[in-house]
């Protein structure tokens, strides 16, 4: 059965700082709230069948996740690396023009390399799945999921408004990239600990 604890889990794992939020904030801020949706629709559904996978597989996963967790989390913080330097230089007036936001498909599929992501199912999967069908557990998930990450899409958006200058918008996506760095190297910091 889903419970309050199940709402509260999710509820403040989705709307806390991590990197789907951070790119939904700086894709709000760039291409506006309509160009954002395919993005927040993908991170919601990849989240659900994370939690699904995750609560199927969940024998498998943590037979494995010692085998496996160092090499996630390399393949997921060079993802973020390189989507830091993305970032960065999508503030630059050139690059404008060729920047697009991140697809519903796009979004879906960076849950794959986002280590709080995986952190997220997994806990779900484990504290849940246990007295609940996986599916409940998905769709609630993803109920609650969509909510949180809609604010930060529209936080980006609102803000996005107010950052039309060059200067601001740069300033800006330099403060976004240098925050997902900083949560990158925390990850990869913790994961070379632990290995």
């Amino acid at each position: 059965m889903l419970d309050l604890s199940f709402v509260s889990y999710v509820t403040v794992m989705s709307i806390t700082p991590g990197p789907n939020n951070l790119m939904l904030a700086t894709s709000g801020v760039n291409f506006g709230m309509r160009r954002t949706l395919p993005m927040v629709t993908g991170i919601m559904l990849g989240c659900g069948i994370q939690t699904a996978l995750a609560g199927a597989l969940l024998e498998v996963l943590l037979t494995w996740m010692g085998a496996i967790r160092l090499p996630l989390t390399l393949l997921g913080c060079g993802y973020l690396l390189w989507l830091s330097w993305k970032i960065f230089r999508s503030g630059a007036p050139e690059m404008r023009e060729k920047a697009r936001p991140m697809t519903m498909i796009g979004g879906a599929l960076f849950q794959a390399v986002n280590p709080k992501a995986w952190l997220m199912a997994t806990n779900v999967a484990l504290m849940y799945t246990v007295n609940s069908s996986i599916l409940a557990v998905m769709v609630g998930f993803m109920v609650l999921n969509l909510p949180c990450i809609l604010v930060w899409a529209m936080m980006g958006d609102r803000l996005g408004k107010h950052l039309q200058v060059p200067w601001k918008l740069q300033l800006f996506n330099t403060i976004m990239a240098l925050s997902l760095l900083a949560t990158t190297l925390w990850m990869l910091v913790e994961a070379i600990q632990l290995a």
